[in-house]
């Protein structure tokens, strides 16, 4: 019995946050996940990419809570794989909770730099809760930017 104690603590300690990490997208994999996008929009243009960001069913771009968007450089939605009714909507103007010009912080990034992190609140796809979120986003073309994010702890 002295043994049992320690080793299921162990395993509730070590083994079950892991587990649990594995259910939500890394920073890494958000990455990897707009390169592919890139890639895609490279090889096959714009409505292609479009059209696989759009299917969920479309693992490339929708693994647990990680998932791509579009926009144009003027704030309109072409594509997003966890929001379809944003696509053809203009939010330059959109705020989170904390007040955040949401888009226009994304195309800040993709005009100036090119390519960075954003952080902004959002809904979880997963939990349905405003949640804090980081977001890696690139320039893509002379006119669009590509996005995914990762909901942070």
């Amino acid at each position: 019995m002295r043994l049992v104690i320690p080793a299921v603590f162990f395993l509730l300690c070590v083994i079950a946050p892991a587990h649990a990490a594995s259910d939500f997208g890394t920073k890494e994999e958000a990455v990897a996940m707009v390169h592919r996008a890139q890639q895609m929009f490279a090889k096959d243009g714009l409505e292609a990419a479009s059209k696989a960001i759009d299917d969920p069913s479309n693992k490339e771009f929708h693994d647990r809570d990680l998932y791509a968007y579009i926009f144009t450089l003027k704030g309109v939605c072409v594509a997003h794989g966890a929001r379809p009714a944003l696509i053809g909507k203009t939010l330059f103007d959109l705020k989170d909770v904390d007040g955040t010009y949401v888009v226009r912080e994304h195309i800040d990034m993709a005009e100036g730099p090119g390519a960075g992190w954003v952080n902004y609140k959002w809904p979880n796809p997963i939990t349905n809760k405003i949640e804090d979120k980081t977001s890696y986003v690139e320039k893509m073309g002379n006119d669009y930017f590509v996005g995914v994010g990762v909901y942070r702890p």
